[in-house]
């Protein structure tokens, strides 16, 4: 129908539809329309990566998914990169600036969940994004190709990235990119993660280190000639009691996790082989450094008093975050622009009926229409990231968003849950939204660009040097293959 238009005026269609586009994002009330328009797009990515569920470094299909949508629109790719299959760099533009966004898409193990508000594993599947990375990756994916458009049509200069980073979860991803100086000629980056609630305050996490011991012994049979047999099994549980008689001489504020991953296969064999992998937190990574060593030692002792071997290996570390309040101010005006969403009917029967699992008291329904208050946090949030080394190179700001049900704990089974219906996907697009305004308002004031640079240089002192926690050790990328040797 288009070709029986007059010559002219069909000469002019392609000028008027570009125009017409770029015009559509020269404005942050733009870029939010052009955001909003693709709601439905941007559900069914993350919908995808949801159903994939793959854990760290094994993340394929869920790398390549927002690998496609960001070339489709324009951004270059470069993949594989830091010795890790799944990650990548998507970039456009030249020069300076260079603003960064985040994005993670690993799931955790054991967490399989259908988006129902009652427990109800997956048939067949064994992880679940019980953190939101699926929503993570996406909105980060929709914040740079906004942010992409609207450079376009307001030909600025310099350069929006995409940081495609695997293996969050344990994995420690982002600490190989940071290693291979992926983030040298970056001035600012910027990232988010699922919440209860919508916030952007400025607080620290914790450091941490991990890896997983592996106890080698001789294989008998546990009756008739026990004393042939050397228990790796004992191994391991000889470490784990030295390791809990230690947690009464650790500073308080020190967290030590393990899992048993393997034990042996039968109780009539004495075990040949057993493994247990560690996790070590604390505000400082100094203290987490101190405290592994005495576990080490834990493990040698235990080696040495059930005569079996000893091997093992380090497979993540990460700094604590380091907070950026000239950015965090600037993150929180975007998230406060933005606002939050309301529950429809069914959200909120949906939302109720995943609060009657809870225990104790829960927040109202409406938080995910408020903005919680900005502060400067001096205790540190309980969890961990790899985001942490990120911070310490780079000025660094983050936000949560309210994609769970009010009173939710990450890595639940309501986490999952929630994450796979219309609740995760709006939560999605509020951080998608204020990550796209943020990075806007930092392409046009060099000056705050400037003062986040200079507080980072304050806070890690003049005479800080990045040393990964994790050593000169290549990417972990069979961490999550329990048992692997």
């Amino acid at each position: 129908m288009l070709y029986k238009i007059n010559a002219r005026y069909f000469l002019l269609i392609p000028v008027l539809l570009i125009s017409g586009s770029l015009y559509a994002q020269r404005t942050k009330e733009e870029v939010i329309k052009s955001i909003d328009d693709k709601y439905a797009a941007y559900s069914a990515v993350a919908q995808k990566i949801w159903e994939y569920a793959e854990v760290g470094f094994q993340e394929e299909k869920s790398s390549a998914l927002l690998q496609k949508e960001l070339t489709k629109e324009g951004f270059t790719i470069e993949s594989g990169v830091a010795g890790m299959p799944t990650a990548f760099v998507a970039s456009y533009g030249k020069g300076k600036p260079v603003i960064a966004i985040l994005g993670e898409f690993d799931a955790l193990p054991g967490v399989s969940q259908d988006a129902t508000p009652e427990l109800k594993p997956i048939p067949g599947k064994t992880s679940g994004h019980a953190c939101g990375h699926h929503l993570f990756g996406t909105a980060s994916a929709a914040a740079a190709i906004a942010v992409k458009k609207w450079m376009e049509a307001n030909k600025i200069k310099g350069t929006i990235r995409f940081y495609g980073t695997p293996a969050e979860e344990g994995g420690s991803g982002k600490v190989y990119m940071v290693r291979s100086g992926l983030f040298a000629d970056v001035d600012a980056v910027l990232h988010w993660h699922p919440a209860p609630a919508n916030s952007a305050s400025a607080s620290a996490t914790l450091a941490n280190k991990t890896g997983k011991f592996r106890f080698y012994g001789i294989a008998s049979h546990a009756s008739a000639s026990p004393e042939r047999g050397r228990s790796a099994l004992d191994g391991v549980e000889s470490m784990n009691y030295m390791v809990n008689m230690l947690r009464e001489h650790v500073t308080q504020e020190t967290r030590i996790h393990y899992i048993i991953t393997s034990g042996g296969e039968a109780p009539n064999v004495v075990p040949a082989y057993a493994e247990v992998y560690y996790y070590v937190r604390h505000p400082k990574r100094d203290e987490v450094k101190a405290v592994w060593e005495r576990i080490e030692k834990a493990a040698q002792g235990a080696a040495l008093g059930t005569g079996t071997r000893l091997e093992f290996e380090i497979t993540g570390g990460v700094y604590d975050v380091l907070p950026n309040k000239t950015l965090a101010v600037m993150m929180d005006s975007s998230l406060r622009a933005v606002k939050g969403y309301t529950y429809t009917a069914a959200e909120k029967e949906f939302a109720a009926a995943i609060q009657k699992t809870f225990t104790g008291d829960v927040p109202s329904l409406e938080t995910t229409n408020q903005i919680m208050p900005f502060e400067v946090k001096n205790t540190p949030h309980s969890a961990s990231t790899d985001v942490g080394d990120v911070s310490w190179v780079v000025p660094t700001v983050g936000l949560g968003a309210a994609t769970w049900v009010p009173g939710t704990a990450a890595h639940s089974w309501q986490a999952v849950a929630a994450g796979g219906t219309t609740i995760g996907y709006k939560g999605m697009m509020i951080a998608a939204k204020s990550l796209a305004l943020t990075a806007i308002d930092l392409y046009n004031a060099p000056d705050k660009l400037k003062r986040a640079w200079e507080e980072l240089n304050e806070r890690r002192g003049t005479s800080f040097k990045y040393e990964a926690l994790l050593g000169d050790r290549k990417p972990a990328l069979d961490y999550r293959k329990i048992g692997a040797k």
